[in-house]
């Protein structure tokens, strides 16, 4: 059996042009991504965002504007369906109250998440472990980096 898997990822982007990472580790596996995930049925991409963030980075966000959905396929990582991703470039209403890391996987001991800020300019595809979100790395460089 096939199905799609929807997820909904969030841009959040500060005044230095550095975009926020999320590192995690689950299914015995390491990943980098930017902070979002699945939708649930009946939830609404926006709602699916706002609560994700709120789950996520204990952060409530506006959406700013679409930005990105996939437009290839893709196959999940962690199971057979097909993932489809829409990107949106969101601001926070407050001021984060995150820890932010600066090396790549420094998961607290009793965490499997952590965030960090990416400079867009110096961000490589190969920062990111999805390929939805390598296309997205280059589409932030070719619309934030001047």
């Amino acid at each position: 059996m096939s199905y799609f898997n929807v997820r909904v990822y969030g841009l959040l982007i500060n005044e230095a042009k550095e975009v926020l990472l999320s590192d995690e580790y689950e299914y015995g596996f390491q990943f980098t991504k930017f902070p979002g995930g699945g939708v649930e049925l009946g939830e609404g991409l926006i709602t699916a965002l706002k609560r994700e963030f709120i789950e996520e980075c204990n952060a409530e966000i506006e959406v700013i504007s679409h930005f990105y959905t996939t437009d290839f396929y893709e196959k999940s990582s962690f199971n057979e369906s097909q993932v489809l991703s829409i990107y949106y470039l969101v601001k926070a209403v407050n001021p984060l109250q995150l820890t932010f890391k600066t090396e790549v996987f420094d998961f607290d001991p009793d965490s499997n998440q952590s965030f960090r800020w990416a400079k867009i300019d110096l961000l490589e595809v190969g920062d990111v472990t999805f390929r939805t979100d390598q296309t997205v790395v280059d589409l932030l460089k070719s619309n934030f980096v001047s």
